[in-house]
């Protein structure tokens, strides 16, 4: 069975690809912004081993943007598994904080992550949800 770090791994990942994929590279909020986001805080719960060699898809969801966090929902499903109707491997919930990346101080998330992010979170102007 897959150890249990690396659903962390997985969910980081799911992460990075879901803000590339809106086009807002996490590459480019360090460079333009000097911003990184960091975990404040994550819960994780299991509910079925991956096996190892598994495929594994992270479903990645903005579940609310306020002014220096970023709350998400992620699950980690078998790949296939969604289609099917299976159940996730496991359930994430990812608190993300923006921070300055030289003093390492809260600063509110910058634009145009801010306005992207708010716009696929629940009642956001295009519905929930990113790719990942």
């Amino acid at each position: 069975m897959a150890y249990h770090a690396n659903y962390l791994r997985w969910a980081e990942r799911g992460r990075t690809e879901s803000l590339r994929a809106m086009g807002l590279p996490h590459q480019m909020l360090m460079e333009g912004h000097h911003s990184i986001l960091v975990v404040r805080r994550i819960e994780v719960e299991y509910w079925r081993p991956a096996r190892l060699d598994d495929a594994v898809v992270v479903e990645t969801r903005v579940a609310s943007v306020r002014g220096v966090t970023l709350l998400l929902d992620q699950r980690v499903v078998a790949d296939g598994a969604a289609e099917a109707g299976a159940g996730p491997l496991a359930a994430l919930r990812v608190e993300l904080a923006c921070i300055d990346r030289g003093s390492l101080r809260p600063r509110r998330i910058p634009e145009p992550w801010r306005s992207a992010l708010e716009a696929v979170a629940p009642g956001g102007a295009a519905g929930a949800g990113t790719g990942g």
